[in-house]
């Protein structure tokens, strides 16, 4: 997808994935920026981690409490940082600043893709980690009506609650099940990357016949055992390629200033993706 939309742009620049240990993420984003890579993505476990280790914040990433996109600046010929990409050639001290494009992504795949609006509307969430925190919050500043909040560990899912009603206290939010229909179940746990993985809720206390749309952020496999579920239960499925596709788009935006072609990317994630 990156390099389908760098090459597009014209960009001279190659995107590589790296597997790198929570424990090593300081020395890595470190790295890289001696290395004047134009900036990174951050995927689970690293997107809480890096809140804390990128030299300041974008207001995305402090509103949203987590990284996915980190963009490394130097300071131009004006005194002003600006994006390693976007300076011909940088000189002096490079500081990497951290964003979240992961929860504007989320609310625009789920009016694209599931075809649901999530304003006003009744939201399961599933999970508490750092993408389910910036669904979560960023469906509340959407202006959701309910959020119901579960999590393996149910401590999370209270605090979390807790600080969504704190910060937007016109949302109802609460740990647990709902005992009422929903417009949106959104999964934002690891559970379907393997088919052998138990559905990511208790269809007992929830089933899904309950929901009118289902969305897995999970996009490989193409169906979850999650989504075949609801899609035998009736509802309307919609997996996470979109998700995926716009925070990826909204990062080389970031990092190249210019508008990343979305059309494009889009094709070859279908094509890497589902062949």
């Amino acid at each position: 997808m990156q390099n389908a939309g760098i090459a597009a742009l014209g960009l001279d620049w190659r995107y590589l994935a790296c597997e790198v240990a929570p424990d090593d993420l300081r020395a890595a984003i470190a790295g890289a920026a001696a290395m004047h890579f134009v900036g990174l993505n951050l995927t689970v476990p690293h997107k809480l981690l890096a809140v804390d280790l990128v030299d300041v914040l974008d207001e995305s990433a402090r509103t949203w409490g987590a990284v996915n996109t980190i963009v490394f600046e130097a300071r131009d010929a004006d005194g002003e940082w600006r994006a390693l990409g976007q300076i011909e050639r940088p000189t002096g001290p490079v500081r990497s600043k951290g964003y979240n494009t992961d929860a504007d992504a989320i609310v625009r795949s789920l009016g694209e893709d599931l075809a649901i609006e999530p304003r006003g509307a009744r939201v399961l969430l599933l999970g508490a980690g750092g993408a389910a925190r910036a669904a979560a919050l960023r469906l509340a500043d959407e202006g959701v009506a309910e959020l119901w909040l579960v999590n393996r560990t149910a401590s999370k899912a209270e605090e979390l609650a807790a600080e969504i009603t704190e910060r937007f206290p016109a949302v109802h939010a609460a740990a647990g099940y709902p005992d009422t229909s929903v417009e949106i179940l959104l999964n934002a746990t690891s559970a379907g990357l393997k088919p052998t993985d138990p559905l990511p809720l208790d269809i007992e206390r929830f089933p899904l016949n309950r929901a009118d749309g289902v969305y897995d952020m999970i996009y490989r496999p193409y169906e979850t055992p999650l989504l075949t579920a609801a899609r035998a239960a009736g509802c309307s499925v919609a997996n996470g390629l979109g998700m995926l596709l716009h925070q990826g788009a909204s990062a080389l935006d970031l990092w190249s200033g210019r508008l990343a072609p979305r059309d494009v990317m889009r094709a070859a994630l279908e094509q890497e993706v589902y062949g």
